[in-house]
């Protein structure tokens, strides 16, 4: 009786032993499965894009002279045009897709663009998101105010109503200087568009807003300079690049190679020299 028991048990157990290891197994399997997907979306995609025949752009669509909407609700700009002569020359075609710029890494390294191509500044931060292309142009974080306004420095900022936009490089800039805190509220106005914080501006509603130089001349060369005055000091000097998947190396490569070629060839000058009035590409 004692005996058969012991059979009984060592046969329970040992079904136990089997059912655990076949559970092992598949769980190892599923981790592997997981992984391998996970390596497979995040192999270079240039041969997909290649197929595909078109290169999307992601870009904020209010980013003006860069990518924007002109009177007729046309996409135009600097960038656009140098995107659209950049990825003709690579054999391919360009699709632009307006973009929420708070979440312009999170649309790229999901897949549902291909490069972030809208004056947009290379970071620290960014670069452990994306990879960048070679800078193509320089740029400053100016400080912009209305022409009758009593700020006249950074100084006197203080406790002022301070603007810029959301998840822009111009807020990086501020937050990394600690001027944020001597702002009125200890704090920044944040919009989603440069557009709503000139608008704020014009209307008193903000004292000053902190921009992309080259989004800032051209706003307000087309809505009056004797409105406005660009403070001297600025939140410091930085480059434009275009934002490229980490695992897009080929993509990344070709890029740099045929802006190499627009620079030598003079058409990015071409370019320039219609949204700027000179060349200032690097």
């Amino acid at each position: 009786m004692c005996r058969n028991r012991y059979n009984y048990l060592r046969g329970r157990n040992n079904v136990k032993k089997l059912l655990l290891a076949i559970i092992a197994t598949l769980l190892v399997a599923t981790v592997l499965v997981g992984c391998s997907s996970r390596d497979k979306d995040k192999e270079d995609s240039w041969d997909m894009i290649e197929e595909r025949g078109t290169i999307i752009v992601g870009l904020d669509d209010t980013f003006v002279p860069m990518g924007f909407k002109d009177g007729s609700g046309e996409l135009t700009g600097f960038d656009v045009e140098l995107a659209e002569e950049a990825i003709k020359s690579m054999g391919l075609d360009v699709q632009f897709q307006s973009i929420d710029w708070n979440l312009k890494e999170t649309e790229l390294n999901a897949g549902n663009i291909d490069l972030i191509w809208n004056g947009y500044t290379i970071t620290e931060a960014r670069r452990e998101k994306v990879n960048f292309t070679t800078p193509y142009l320089d740029n400053q974080q100016v400080i912009v105010v209305m022409s009758d306004s009593s700020v006249k420095n950074k100084a006197d900022l203080k406790d002022k109503a301070v603007a810029t936009q959301n998840s822009s490089s111009a807020l990086e800039a501020i937050e990394s200087e600690g001027a944020k805190e001597t702002f009125k509220n200890g704090d920044i106005v944040l919009f989603d568009t440069y557009n709503d914080a000139f608008m704020d501006l014009e209307a008193g509603r903000v004292d000053a807003v902190v921009a992309d130089e080259i989004l800032a001349r051209y706003y307000i060369a087309q809505r009056g300079e004797e409105k406005y005055y660009i403070l001297d000091e600025d939140f410091g000097d930085e480059e434009y690049g275009i934002g490229v998947r980490k695992e897009d190396t080929t993509l990344l490569e070709k890029l740099n190679t045929v802006l190499d070629e627009m620079k030598a060839d003079g058409r990015a000058a071409a370019i320039s020299d219609k949204w700027f009035g000179e060349n200032i590409v690097k």
